[in-house]
């Protein structure tokens, strides 16, 4: 077994290597003077079972062509088997014709790894569940639902998580918080976590009247007096997220947190962020932390890593990947 870092999230695959306790693979990813993506990989992989770890987040383009080109060069070197580790998979939300004459890239960008030589897809939180299907090879679709649950119930009980959090202080008591979908699509999501931590679900319909007009969020539930917590695959460039904190805040919740997997944080994401209700943003490490989200004071990131590594040993192991789901 070896792993084998790209250049987009270098710390997570750091992280995940320790965890393993192995180092990770000598491999070089640079660019020539055009900016064409050179890789070369330093020692023997013949045989090897590969993990190559590489989120295709921005710059998603140039991030894409590294895994591509690093899947043909372990193929080429007699790798027995490469697996893409992804933790955020870029194009996933572009999973359906949105309109006449648009494409479905998911699908293009599934059938590219392939032809590139991947063996199996390992990623987190797929936007939608039917890129799966996409893939002719197995793909096992991780959720962060168990870290955020972790996370909630530590944060409750100070001292009992392995990484330093912000204590989690519910006025009312536990049974006061609620998870919130801040849309109708990601109430499964929702209510995988409300569920874990056994907790009320609310959902925001949000709905746009006519061109030109503003969203109009209506919560259904009641999330009055209630410690509010939106949970979301994604935060782009954040609006949806604020907007839904602020109409939480307007029908009377006492606080409103989000916990969301990949942090894309575009634009002026992060000062949006910095500005709404939203007394504290989790993310993962999926996406690596710019500068701005490491000096955001409500931005907090948690580690990926413990999960990963877990189900690319079961992978290399050929043991169960579902058990980690649980």
């Amino acid at each position: 077994m070896k792993i084998v870092a790209c250049n987009s999230n270098l710390p997570l695959a750091e992280k995940v290597a320790a965890e393993l306790r192995m180092p990770l693979c000598n491999a070089s990813v640079r660019r020539f003077a055009d900016m064409e993506v050179f890789v070369e990989i330093h020692e023997n992989v013949r045989g090897e079972d590969v993990f190559v770890i590489q989120s295709t987040c921005s710059p998603t383009n140039d991030n894409l062509m590294e895994l591509l080109i690093m899947l043909d060069a372990l193929r080429r070197a007699s790798a027995r088997r490469a697996t893409a580790v992804i933790p955020y998979f870029g194009y996933a939300r572009q999973d359906r014709k949105s309109g006449s004459r648009t494409p479905i890239s998911a699908k293009l960008v599934a059938n590219l790894l392939v032809e590139a030589g991947v063996n199996r897809v390992l990623t987190m939180d797929l936007h939608a569940m039917q890129i799966q299907g996409f893939f002719d090879i197995p793909v096992d679709n991780l959720y962060a639902a168990p870290l955020f649950t972790r996370d909630i119930k530590g944060r409750i009980e100070p001292g009992s998580l392995p990484y330093a959090a912000p204590a989690l202080d519910i006025p009312g008591g536990f049974e006061n918080l609620m998870i919130v979908s801040p849309d109708v699509g990601g109430v499964v999501r929702a209510r995988q976590l409300a569920q874990r931590l056994n907790v009320d679900l609310a959902i925001i319909d949000k709905r746009r009247e006519r061109a030109g007009v503003s969203e109009v969020m209506n919560v259904i539930g009641d999330v009055r007096g209630r410690y509010c917590i939106l949970v979301d695959d994604i935060v782009d460039s954040g609006g949806s997220l604020c907007n839904a904190a602020v109409a939480l805040m307007n029908q009377g919740a006492v606080a409103v947190e989000a916990y969301v997997t990949h942090g894309v944080l575009t634009g002026s994401a992060v000062s949006r962020v910095a500005q709404s209700p939203i007394r504290m943003l989790t993310l993962t490490d999926s996406i690596a932390a710019t500068e701005a989200v490491a000096k955001a004071e409500n931005i907090r990131q948690i580690s990926t890593a413990d999960l990963l590594s877990r189900a690319m040993r079961a992978i290399s192991d050929e043991s169960s990947v579902s058990s980690l789901f649980d």
